[in-house]
């Protein structure tokens, strides 16, 4: 299952884009309003629950300078990546893109796809508080 959040532009430098997703502690300022929990366990994990919805312990796998960051399920039980595409517009202006991939089975993908695409939306959508 693949999902992508809109294209979202921000007023700040690729640079400054990348290394406030790097450190994790900032994903809390990404979480949308219905967050149930947010705890930071390591210095490259979080822990996050939505209403309604189960503890998710995310990691950061991969990172490769001002232009893509990889967090992933720490659980073997949901394995899913969700990247942050970051493209330089000019020296102030950044895009950034979320791609989600899970690899669920079909009943599974059903039911988690509405509430996971509204949850990248948001995380995109608020991009403009780092």
């Amino acid at each position: 299952m693949q999902l992508e959040s809109p294209k979202v532009k921000v007023a700040q430098s690729a640079e400054y884009i990348f290394n406030a997703l790097s450190d994790v502690k900032n994903f809390e300022k990404l979480m949308p309003e219905s967050i149930a929990k947010f705890e930071v366990t390591g210095d490259d994990s979080f822990i996050f629950a939505l209403k309604g919805m189960p503890e998710i312990k995310l990691k950061k796998k991969e990172e490769v300078p001002h232009s893509k960051i990889v967090l992933g399920a720490a659980s073997d039980k949901l394995p899913f990546t969700l990247t942050g595409n970051i493209a330089a517009i000019d020296a102030n202006n950044t895009e950034i893109q979320l791609h989600f991939e899970g690899n669920f089975n079909p009943m599974m993908a059903m039911m988690v796809k509405g509430p996971i695409g509204k949850f990248i939306e948001a995380l995109a959508a608020n991009m403009n508080k780092l």
